[in-house]
This record gives structure tokens, sequence and C-alpha cells, in this order.
């Protein structure tokens, strides 16, 4: 399969791990000396898988939605691209609250051993709406196990 496919495949993973809270799976999309930039978002700037996968697993939220669309990938050089990401999201937190947003994904990627990762990511909105309908129906926390590790589909037919 040629990187570009790869690339996206990687975003996948990480949307989907995030949504379903596999914070193992969530933080292996990460090169370890990766650094996320939230700050255009409202959050931190953190350096380091370990430390994003902590502030991950600490978010509050019960349920999130997250698709990334028309991916920008740019190979850089055989082991390095750049991408941005068109993004949208929704998000139910503990405390009841809810935020449909709108934005972007700014990245670098790293291919190390073969393996791609993402070495930097800067997240902005262009948009976030905090007045949202009740939602007919919510996996929350804890029916979204199916959807974790490396590939899902290849286990779930028994």
């Amino acid at each position: 399969m040629d990187d570009v496919e790869e690339l996206k495949k990687l975003k996948a993973r990480y949307f989907r791990a995030l949504d379903s809270k596999d914070w193992k799976a969530y933080g292996n999309v990460f090169a370890e000396d990766c650094v996320v930039d939230l700050t255009r978002a409202g959050g931190p700037r953190i350096e380091g898988r370990e430390a994003f996968r902590a502030y991950g697993s600490s978010l509050t939220i019960v349920q999130s939605v997250h698709h990334g669309h028309n991916p920008e990938i740019e190979l850089t050089s055989p082991d390095t691209a750049t991408g941005v990401w068109c993004l949208e999201d929704y998000n139910i937190w503990e405390d009841g609250h809810q935020n449909h947003g709108w934005g972007h994904y700014l990245e670098t990627y790293v291919k190390l051993d073969g393996l791609w990762y993402i070495q930097n990511m800067a997240l902005s909105y262009l948009r976030i709406d905090t007045e949202c309908p009740q939602p007919a129906l919510i996996a929350g926390k804890d029916r979204t196990g199916h959807l974790h590790g490396q590939n899902p589909a290849a286990g779930n037919w028994n």
C-alpha cells in the first residue's frame, strides 16, 4: 500500500481510538517525541506520546464522534509528510454539556521502522455550537469496546 493511504489509515485509527476510548491505540498513533498544540482550540500544548495519552484519557467526555475529511497529504521525503484535515466533531461531556465543532488539523508525520506516526498535530476550530439537541442514542464509555485494537473488524464475527 502506498504511503498516502497508510497516512489516511493512521488518521482513521486516531479518530476511532479517540471515540472508542482505546487509549493504548490512541497513543500508538503518535511518535514518542510528538508535540500536540491545542492552544488555538483553547487547550494546552503537550510534548510526548505518554503525556498526550494521559491528557486524552483524562477528558471527561461520555461520548465523542470525530470525522476527518478532505485530507491534503504531501510526502516531503521518504520518511516525512505533512497533512491538513477538515474536522467535524461532536462531544457530550459528563456534566451534560455538548458541543459540535468544525475545524482543521495541521499535522506532520514521520516514518520509523516502516510505520507512520503523527509527529506534530495542531487543532483549530472555525465554529463551535453549544446548543445541541438531545441525541437519540449515546453509546457512552461502556459500549465501544468492540472498536478497540489495531483491526477490530477481524475479530468481531463470532
